[in-house]
């Protein structure tokens, strides 16, 4: 590969790291094409962006990004394909359903919400954090419920006013 070749690609490498703002690390050797091409598929289906890419060329692009990612930097060892996505979890999750069938790919290592996380022992809690979406629906959820609450009581109470007056109506 020539180095203008190399360029480019570091080049487009640090553009996709700074402008994602979670990616994963993961190893995907011993994967047969079958198998590549489903999770392929599914990180397609997912708006994951999957790209196998060379450890020195990924240093590289890691070293001229805007991220704070050198703890990564030991985990760049081996086969390296790295996940790029808008969704904090949704790699992980991928990973995890899919690891289940093939036991690949295993995580390297993440780059999620500023965090770095190393290590396939983190999964568990890459798969637990919520996304943006997520948390908003939490919050209007919570911030929902008094009004609902007390729309609720109202609404009982008109009735108990109604049943209390047809009563005393009924009486007379």
């Amino acid at each position: 590969m020539k180095k203008s070749e190399k360029l480019d690609i570091i080049d487009n490498l640090t553009q996709e790291i700074n402008s994602y703002s979670h990616f994963y690390l993961a190893d995907t050797a011993d994967l047969n094409a079958e198998d590549t091409s489903s999770l392929r598929r599914q990180c397609f289906n997912k708006q994951i962006k999957l790209v196998v890419v060379k450890n020195t060329l990924l240093r590289k692009a890691l070293e001229n990004s805007e991220k704070n990612a050198e703890e990564l930097y030991d985990v760049l060892k081996g086969n390296t394909s790295i996940m790029f996505c808008e969704v904090g979890n949704e790699p992980a999750k991928l990973i995890k359903e899919f690891g289940k069938k093939y036991k690949k790919p295993v995580l390297k290592a993440a780059y999620v919400e500023e965090s770095v996380y190393v290590g396939e022992n983190q999964l568990e809690a890459l798969t637990s954090i919520k996304s943006k979406n997520e948390l908003l629906g939490e919050l209007v959820g919570l911030l929902q419920s008094p009004i609902k609450t007390v729309l609720g009581q109202l609404q009982s109470g008109g009735n108990t006013i109604h049943g209390i007056l047809q009563t005393l109506s009924e009486k007379e």
